[in-house]
């Protein structure tokens, strides 16, 4: 159901740049949403984390099976001087290959208390389904045939 597009670096840069003082996703390297997913009966149910994203910042894209999240996190307005900065800033990215037994034309989303949620369900195609056996009825009264 989802196929996992691996970065073998994405930890360290993340760590790199976060001893670097890069803490923020830019255009060119945006930061990682940590995600949970879960299958719910007839639905595939998944859970990324954006705690303080603006919800008109969050941008959902299907193209055939590929889903991409975009958000953004504002460092913040006004005349103000940093102190500290732990928490990444900047622009967040995250890019899913989904398989073909869900559908895509029915994704829900929700952006509730800093998680996005989105359930996706399961195409009718990849339901479980009882197949009739058919075949024709035996003939009354017929006789066996000898060889």
């Amino acid at each position: 159901m989802l196929l996992r597009t691996t970065d073998p670096f994405r930890d360290f840069d993340r760590l790199t740049g976060q001893l670097l003082g890069a803490g923020w996703g830019t255009t060119n390297r945006p930061a990682v949403m940590p995600m949970d997913a879960w299958r719910q009966g007839d639905e595939f149910v998944l859970e990324f984390d954006l705690p303080g994203v603006n919800r008109e910042s969050i941008d959902i894209d299907v193209e055939r099976n590929v889903v991409t999240i975009k958000a953004e996190r504002v460092a913040g307005n006004g005349d103000w001087q940093r102190l500290a900065s732990e928490r990444t800033h900047g622009q967040f990215s995250r890019q899913l290959v989904l398989g073909d037994n869900l559908d895509l034309e029915r994704i829900d989303a929700n952006y509730d208390n800093g998680v996005l949620r989105l359930v996706v369900p399961v195409a009718e195609k990849a339901k479980p389904r009882k197949i009739e056996i058919g075949g024709s009825a035996p003939a009354e009264g017929r006789e066996a045939i000898e060889a």
